[in-house]
């Protein structure tokens, strides 16, 4: 790395979550082991074999203004609500907005949107529809509407790549500071896909948990006896900055954004390469990219969704990349699957780890499967050691979308 070139900071954390509407009750949630999921109560429950996800913990529609909800889908509901927290969390940066971009990302955008008004065409005609229905349901909604919210006028973005899209949306962002586009932007993912028609997609391609009896033991990474992910809804935000100009205006700094890697299995639609390569060159890239070693890196929040194959191969990709030594755990056991959301909520919860120095403990661990030889978290939380360490954040889509993001103690 050049020893000249922009080192990015995160200053601000904003998430609304299946355990919490905010990222600190979030994380607080994580670190007491509370399950999100529950059994789902709308009136299509019944015609789906799935009948639990993982909820938001509170109604992004009570937190803002009726008017303002109204015309937004409940993924843009989510990222706005998290983006003015983390923007509040960063201080509110006065910053000229041709210096401000946004990078926010959705796996799927807004499918209620679309499905809803799919509906009301059919059924009521085209002339029920409301104005709003397409900037509702495009994908790039709620970064179009968070940079109408803080004028940013360097670059609006939303990178689609499943469920690494966050991560990804972090990435660009990180790429955006570096390159001199932008001083300040605001990133993550977001998406609310908790219908019956996503529920059963997911379900027929046998990806999903079905422990219809037990919803909040149903999200078991690692374990033996784990069946699929659990749906899960939300948004994590970051404001990241570059460092000179977050160190003139006297900024808190969580972390150092220091480094993000992407590689594409090239191997099938669904299914992880068996062999992990893509796995272990994203993680390498973000490695190199933060001129860093595997010895720096102490923690490590896996993707691990809970499916019967990606879990072992994550680990193990690991133990080949960085080493057997970080601890590894997964909060989706605790807040189920955000498909393009989790890389945004899995990067403020792993600032937060870094930034207090402990990992929460995987729960539903309880018959831990053969061939891992990382140290899995589970039982209890653990420290973190004091010094200079590193965390990695990674995350996987369909379609063979591979990003780890490494962030660097401050």
């Amino acid at each position: 790395m050049s020893a000249n070139r922009v080192r990015v900071v995160v200053t601000g954390l904003g998430a609304t979550t299946p355990v919490g509407g905010d990222a600190t009750s979030s994380w607080s949630a994580l670190l007491a082991g509370q399950s999100g999921v529950a059994t789902l109560t709308e009136d299509w429950v019944d015609t789906v074999p799935v009948t639990f996800a993982g909820t938001a913990a509170v109604d992004p529609a009570e937190v803002l203004p009726r008017p303002e909800a109204r015309r937004l889908d409940r993924s843009e509901q989510f990222a706005m609500v998290a983006a003015r927290e983390a923007w509040q969390d960063a201080g509110a940066p006065e910053v000229a907005p041709e210096r401000l971009g946004v990078v926010v990302s959705s796996g799927i955008g807004g499918i209620n949107t679309t499905l809803s008004a799919y509906d009301t065409y059919k059924e009521r005609g085209w002339n029920r529809l409301s104005p709003f229905t397409v900037p509702m349901l495009m994908p790039n909604g709620p970064a179009a509407w968070i940079g109408l919210d803080r004028g940013a006028q360097a670059g609006v973005h939303a990178t689609v790549s499943a469920c690494a899209s966050g991560a990804e949306a972090i990435g660009y962002a990180m790429d955006m500071i570096r390159a001199g586009r932008a001083d300040v932007v605001i990133a993550g993912g977001t998406e609310a896909a908790i219908h019956g028609l996503n529920i059963a997609a997911f379900a027929a391609a046998r990806a999903m948990s079905t422990r219809n009896d037990d919803p909040q033991g149903a999200s078991r990474p690692w374990d033996r006896e784990r069946d699929g992910f659990v749906l899960g809804e939300g948004a994590g935000i970051l404001v990241l900055e570059s460092e000179e100009f977050a160190r003139a205006r006297g900024a808190r700094i969580y972390a150092y954004a220091a480094g993000v890697g992407y590689s594409a299995d090239s191997h099938h639609i669904t299914q992880p390469e068996p062999e992990g390569r893509g796995i272990i060159m994203a993680m390498t890239q973000a490695l190199t990219d933060g001129d860093l070693t595997g010895q720096d890196v102490k923690h490590v929040n896996a993707h691990a969704t809970a499916t019967p194959a990606g879990d072992v191969i994550e680990v193990q990709a690991v133990a080949k990349a960085i080493g057997t030594h970080p601890l590894v755990t997964s909060t989706k056991s605790m807040t189920g699957h955000l498909l393009g959301g989790a890389g945004g909520i899995e990067s403020v919860f792993t600032v937060k780890a870094l930034h207090e120095r402990i990992v929460p403990a995987t729960i539903n661990l309880n018959d831990i499967d053969d061939g891992i030889e990382v140290d899995l978290v589970h039982g209890e939380n653990r420290t973190l050691p004091e010094g200079d360490i590193a965390a990695v954040n990674n995350s996987f889509g369909f379609g063979g979308h591979n990003v780890t993001v490494v962030f660097k103690g401050a």
